[in-house]
């Protein structure tokens, strides 16, 4: 898992794989592996034993505190920017393209974006609230596996990641562009597919993958928008009077569905360090 030396600790045992290595609880691994639709966790059936499999869709692996991608401020625009494009008719290149920047100004995971019913947004009261996922599974029978995939859609991987997550201006902004462009009812997806029903995570992924080629932007897996928005909130962002306004990283990680705030430290932020910058003047021994 990129070197990466990790043990686990379920039932109320430790198996330490290495004496440097951290100590996570299942729910803590499920967390940092499993992101609904990009990162997927496979346990064997019976009691948690501390030996996990582990899978990435579209090989994007665990991210380390090293390796977080996230958009940099020229980039968010370079995307908005590709993502409302229009042809010479008007008609806009990208279907449902809102879908992203929500996501970017909420940190939803994939399958928590595309788990939403239009009934589970607030806009009065500015939240939103979580109560499902949706991800794709092989097909099968009951018994045996068939060809293709389909749209599994279910409980969300952890309590915590059940949870209401607040609305700023523009994530209300992109609701109300997604309701415009397709809307089934209240009880239908926020982004539903043409027929009212579940989109495809493989399908929400190949018309971001074609923004971020036509935007010239290096690629990024679908995660890279969660990451974005939790750097941004612990690192801060310069408001207009030039003050910085920032979060605690617990704050974040109660927004990005985490037990701990730790996993979001290690895994979701990528860290500033040109605020280290001078920071050591006047401490000279």
């Amino acid at each position: 898992m990129g070197g990466k030396n990790f043990s686990f600790s379920g039932s109320g045992k430790e198996n330490q794989m290495n004496d440097n290595a951290k100590v996570f609880s299942l729910i803590e691994m499920r967390e940092m592996i499993i992101d609904t639709s990009d990162y997927q966790m496979m346990e064997e059936v019976g009691e948690f034993t501390g030996t996990l499999e582990m899978k990435a869709q579209d090989k994007e692996n665990l991210p380390t505190s090293e390796t977080i991608t996230v958009f940099t401020p020229e980039e968010i625009k370079i995307f908005k920017d590709e993502a409302f494009s229009t042809f010479s008719n008007g008609k806009r290149k990208y279907q449902q393209a809102a879908a992203y920047i929500l996501m970017l100004n909420t940190g939803l995971r994939t399958g928590e974006v595309l788990g939403l019913l239009n009934s589970d947004i607030d806009l009065e009261n500015r939240v939103m609230h979580l109560n499902r996922g949706v991800k794709e599974i092989a097909k099968h029978d009951g018994v045996t596996a068939e060809k293709g995939r389909e749209v599994k859609v279910g409980k969300l991987k952890s309590a915590t990641s059940k949870r209401d997550v607040p609305l700023n201006d523009t994530a209300i902004e992109m609701i109300l562009d997604l309701r415009k462009e397709f809307y089934f009812g209240e009880d239908s997806p926020l982004i539903p597919d043409e027929n009212g029903n579940f989109t495809r995570p493989v399908n929400f992924r190949k018309r971001y993958y074609r923004i971020l080629k036509a935007a010239g932007i290096e690629t990024k897996g679908l995660h890279s928008l969660r990451h974005t928005f939790a750097t941004n909130l612990v690192n801060g962002i310069k408001q207009p009077d030039g003050s910085i306004k920032s979060l605690t990283p617990r704050q974040v990680a109660d927004l990005l569905g985490h037990t701990t705030s730790e996993i979001t430290e290690l895994y979701y932020v990528k860290r500033d360090l040109t605020k280290l910058n001078g920071i050591t003047d006047g401490f000279e021994l």
